[in-house]
């Protein structure tokens, strides 16, 4: 007893130490964090090209520079592009706030004699733009910061660099590292620990690889859907709905919101409404027969209110670390909550039925123990046969 109770404590100080840890040292631990995501993420696809014959080191050598291909190619060609859609996007809200002012508030109250108090929205708009050209000039403030502060460019340039190539060291090494923390457990608790950690790893892949594929697949959908409707801020709206989609029906109930109004104020006619409608539609019937059951299959994932929370909870505990092990730590928190629960309903505490009521004297609705059930109903006795 006492040495179960030792390895209990251990484990609890253990579990406070890394807290500890994860609190202390979160700016060092960012560019770690965001390799180890990544090696977590493209570890089946190097498995799956080690099955095709080929080392583990050639294998990741493929997925890095595909990886760096791809990136490389988002930032020439897709930044700048999402950059001119979102000064259009901003461009546009004036005439948007216009049309919420002078037609859609006027006919609700027309109709269901609904009041909204509009905000200024030129000043919202003017707030939005003077943001969006600090941004714009971001690079311009880098540069100029180096002077100001060489020792904290260069930081932030090495913290940079660390992620490459710690994703390569790490992908190259997980099935290494996995094994090793394998044989690390104690022995006593070690059939349980791996149960669970596979559990967690249904749950958060299921999410991560799985509900990612969806949001990125229906991001594409509704970009190129609304962008061949004409709308010009198309492609931002149909991004936007896409990476949202993870909460059920958000993504499209947005994305149809922002396309409708979008299409009233550029075309002002039913037919492009009815087109952005039908994009969304579409959408939809392809997530729920098609996308979902072949990139999520059977897989319970993350409650959509269960990511939402743990993401800003580790935001606002560990800041940016925070946020990139929200879904992990939630994956392991749930698992440990169906554990408890399974443990649970396994317990005397639950099975225990307590003793019986006391039955009353004289209650004829209380049941007859059996002997008395059995004289109550015996037949009567068999009556003489008549002598002739």
């Amino acid at each position: 007893m006492n040495s179960t109770n030792n390895l209990h404590w251990q484990m609890l100080a253990l579990f406070v130490l890394l807290v500890a840890a994860l609190y202390f040292l979160a700016p060092v631990l960012t560019p770690f964090a965001i390799a180890a995501m990544f090696a977590y993420l493209f570890d089946p696809l190097a498995d799956q090209l080690e099955r095709w014959k080929l080392s583990r080191s050639a294998a990741v050598g493929i997925v890095f520079l595909a990886l760096s291909l791809v990136v490389t190619l988002i930032l020439l060609l897709l930044i700048p592009y999402l950059s001119r859609q979102v000064a259009a996007f901003i461009a546009a809200l004036p005439q948007w706030f216009a049309w919420m002012q002078n037609i859609a508030v006027p006919w609700l109250h027309e109709r269901f004699e609904l009041d909204f108090e509009m905000p200024d929205m030129q000043q919202v708009v003017t707030v939005l733009q003077n943001h969006w050209k600090e941004a714009g000039g971001l690079a311009t403030t880098i540069v100029a910061g180096i002077s100001k502060s060489g020792f904290a460019v260069i930081s932030w340039i090495t913290r940079l660099v660390v992620v490459p190539v710690a994703f390569f060291y790490l992908l190259r090494d997980w099935d290494v590292m996995i094994a090793k923390i394998h044989d690390l457990l104690p022995r006593s608790i070690e059939p349980t620990v791996s149960r669970l950690a596979r559990e967690s790893d249904d749950t958060l892949s299921a999410f991560v690889r799985g509900q990612l594929s969806v949001m990125i697949a229906l991001g594409v959908i509704y970009a190129v859907g609304l962008w061949a409707v004409g709308l010009s801020t198309g492609p931002l709206i149909g991004l936007i709905a896409g990476l949202i989609s993870f909460v059920p029906y958000l993504g499209s109930i947005t994305g149809i919101l922002m396309g409708v109004i979008a299409a009233i104020v550029q075309y002002g006619d039913v037919t492009h409404v009815a087109l952005v409608v039908a994009v969304f539609v579409v959408g939809q019937l392809l997530e729920g027969y098609v996308l979902v059951p072949r990139l999520v299959g059977e897989k319970i994932g993350l409650h959509p209110v269960a990511v939402i929370f743990a993401v800003l909870a580790g935001g606002e505990l560990f800041g940016f670390l925070g946020v990139l092990l929200a879904l992990p730590v939630a994956s392991v928190l749930m698992v440990l909550l169906r554990y408890a629960n399974e443990r649970y309903r396994t317990s005397l505490l639950y099975a225990h039925e307590g003793p019986a009521p006391a039955a009353a004297e004289g209650d004829a609705s209380t049941p007859l123990p059996p002997a008395a059930a059995q004289a109550e109903v015996k037949p009567p006795p068999t009556p003489p046969a008549p002598r002739a």
